[in-house]
């Protein structure tokens, strides 16, 4: 792996953990150290970070992680749709049903709302399930446009963990949309794409409206 992909791969994980929270400084000789990774690279990095919209700006010389608020969210997920629902239509027509079928037996048997454990086990489920539907639909331009609004999502994603009943209702949304996959129903995996996606985007924007706004960071 590329230096580059590895500092932005890097920065990525930590803004989706939250461990470089909105606002943060994102000092470019600093995070050269702390990923081991050279300032060119490094700064090769932070401009895809600035291009996703993950990094921006402060003034002339500080960058900072981007905030977030619900317009924001809202337009991501107007993208989100158009290109999730056509990725689960095209992995439903070109993806291996074995594969689908495994993850849908995943999604049933999870029960993320019992726990932190739980919960982190079924986030490592669904980005192998968006790993697999990237590899089913056999589209780079269509899987490089998904990346950047997934790291974004991750973020607000963790707004709403502490929400029991949405994390049940997911789990139970996803193993549809693996099951319609593997049943090579393009219609279906699309439609329950869209109902996820719907209930996704209300659970998420009430989460937000409970908490600080990150837009002004």
């Amino acid at each position: 792996m590329r230096a580059s992909e590895r500092a932005y791969e890097g920065l990525v994980e930590d803004i989706q953990s939250g461990a470089l929270a909105p606002g943060a400084v994102i000092a470019e000789v600093e995070q050269a150290a702390r990923l081991g990774v050279s300032r060119t690279p490094m700064r090769e990095a932070i401009a895809r970070l600035v291009a996703d919209g993950l990094v921006r700006q402060q003034s002339a010389r500080v960058l900072v992680v981007a905030g977030f608020d619900a317009a924001h969210i809202r337009s991501l997920f107007e993208v989100r749709r158009a290109l999730e629902e056509s990725a689960a239509r095209l992995a439903a027509q070109r993806g291996d049903s074995a594969v689908f079928h495994e993850l849908a037996a995943g999604f049933r048997e999870a029960h993320p709302e019992t726990n932190a454990s739980a919960a982190d086990d079924y986030y490592g489920l669904i980005a192998r399930f968006d790993a697999a539907i990237d590899a089913a639909v056999q589209n780079d331009y269509l899987t490089q446009a998904l990346r950047p609004i997934r790291a974004h999502l991750a973020r607000a994603r963790r707004l709403a963990r502490d929400n029991a009943e949405r994390l049940h209702q997911s789990v139970v949304e996803h193993a549809l949309i693996a099951e319609a996959i593997a049943a090579r129903d393009p219609d279906l995996a699309a439609h329950a794409t869209h109902v996820h996606l719907h209930h996704a985007l209300t659970s998420i924007l009430g989460a937000i409206d409970g908490a600080p706004s990150t837009d002004h960071l």
